[in-house]
Formats: structure tokens, sequence, C-alpha cells
């Protein structure tokens, strides 16, 4: 199990699964799941080596390791830290 902590609270998630619901839950204001409106977007503070790599979406709205979509993430493991 990885773990996501969002603004200090810690939540559990599966080892590869996406960050999108457990982010929504946590107040991360969400419009299309989809990587193309970017409302999202959550800044991560610390493990961004634990996620998956940047894909075309979160490219082309220039995003960077440190800035990315919430519905685009998943967790490949460990602990990763972020604010929105």
């Amino acid at each position: 199990m990885a773990k996501l902590i969002i603004d200090n609270v810690e939540h559990e998630i599966k080892d590869g699964e996406q960050t999108a619901a457990v982010c929504e839950k946590s107040g991360i204001p969400f419009s299309c799941n989809s990587g193309v409106c970017g409302t999202c977007q959550i800044e991560i503070l610390e493990g961004a080596e634990n996620l998956n790599e940047l894909n075309q979406e979160e490219l082309d709205l220039g995003m960077d390791k440190n800035h990315r979509l919430s519905c685009q993430c998943r967790i490949k493991s460990g602990i990763v830290k972020v604010t929105y």
C-alpha cells in the first residue's frame, strides 16, 4: 500500500492506483477527469519519483514533475505528499 498525503492528512492507496478519487474526496476541484481542463492541479511536495510519468495532456498544459493533474496521476508505490 502507498500513502497519499494531502494537506497533512494521510490516505492509504493501492500501489498503481489513480489518485483522483482520494483527491476529489479531499476537496480538490474536479471538472473533467480526462486531463484537459486543468482544475485538479496539485503541487507535489515530496515523492514525485513515486508517481507515473507525465502524460501528453499534462505536458500540453505546461505541467512538470512538481505540478501535476491529480486525475492523471498514479502512485507506483511509497509516499507522495501534495497540496492544492
